[in-house]
């Protein structure tokens, strides 16, 4: 059995939090380190990544994610292709269909179809011939909706799954994975498939939980929201979360952590998307997240209390075991 690997990403807000976070990734010995691209919450993504690739020298760095609505698939294929150069080799594109990502910018996220033949294009990109010989970048998708986990089954070298930690919700992305990839006449068990978690972590339980609420609220969104009663969602709860997603906000400053509790989601979508508390509390949700099928896990750590005590946390007490 292969080893679990680990990783996390965050939303870059300024250079000195890039510089602390890569460097806490690179010196703990995590697996991958992604960066969001986030406008009007934080820096851009390729600028941070830049930065990023000069402060390291072992750990893998990936967009996680940006998108091909805001940035045409050639651009973003030309980045990508100089920044695994400028990183010796050590980088993955993540491509979404858009969240805060294009909210923010006014505009929409990317239907599933047109996601699929998006990672077509910039895989073709990246693949064409250049001046001279070069690393085959990997393009990973991110994929919660099931349009969007077909594309990535489909089309991309990878996945980063966000759709829930139980044992049916990592059955029923994996099905979907799967069938993208059967469509397109190839083996799923090629991609490589990370599961997205929430994480926040601190030596008090009450600490890690107080402002968890603004990312499960901004995820479960966006995850659930669009059909919750077709995305696993518990049919009394099926109401909060559409009111969830007609209240949620993408603007950081503007986002309420109490907003999920108001509606009586918080402990469901805590067990569903989270791994947050203790470190002790986060080495058994990580134990039983990995039984349950996450063989990967991505944690974002953009909207925790604090970020870098979080990873530090982590990667302290639960990574080295």
């Amino acid at each position: 059995m292969t080893a679990p690997r680990f990783g996390f990403f965050f939303w870059p807000y300024d250079p000195g939090l890039v510089e602390r976070m890569v460097r806490l990734g690179e010196r703990q010995g995590w697996d991958l380190v992604g960066i969001a691209d986030t406008p009007g919450n934080a820096m851009d993504v390729w600028v941070a990544l830049t930065h990023a690739a000069t402060l390291s020298a072992r750990v893998r760095l990936a967009s996680c994610v940006t998108n091909l609505v805001t940035r045409d698939p050639a651009i973003t294929a030309g980045a990508a292709a100089s920044l695994d150069r400028l990183s010796g080799g050590r980088f993955a594109l993540g491509i979404g269909a858009g969240h805060s990502g294009v909210v923010n910018v006014g505009r929409r996220p990317t239907p599933g179809a047109e996601l699929r033949e998006g990672l077509a294009r910039v895989r073709a990109l990246l693949d064409s011939d250049g001046a001279e010989p070069r690393r085959r970048v990997p393009v990973y998708a991110a994929a919660s909706g099931p349009g969007a986990l077909r594309a990535a089954g489909a089309a991309a070298d990878g996945a980063f799954v966000n759709y829930g930690l139980g044992e049916a919700e990592t059955a029923t992305a994996r099905g979907l994975l799967a069938a993208g990839a059967a469509q397109a006449g190839r083996e799923a068990t090629g991609l490589d498939t990370w599961f997205i978690a929430c994480l926040d972590v601190s030596e008090r339980r009450e600490t890690a939980l107080a402002q968890l609420g603004n990312i499960l609220g901004f995820v479960a969104a966006y995850i659930l929201g669009p059909a919750p009663a077709q995305r696993g969602v518990p049919p009394e709860l099926v109401p909060a979360v559409v009111e969830l997603r007609r209240q949620y906000t993408t603007r950081r400053r503007e986002m309420d952590p109490d907003l999920v509790h108001r509606l009586g989601l918080f402990d469901y979508l805590r067990r569903r998307l989270a791994v947050a508390g203790t470190p002790e509390d986060c080495a058994e949700q990580a134990r039983a997240a990995l039984t349950a099928g996450a063989t990967n896990l991505m944690f974002t750590v953009s909207l925790a209390a604090d970020p870098l005590r979080t990873v530090e946390l982590f990667g302290q007490h639960v990574l080295r075991r």
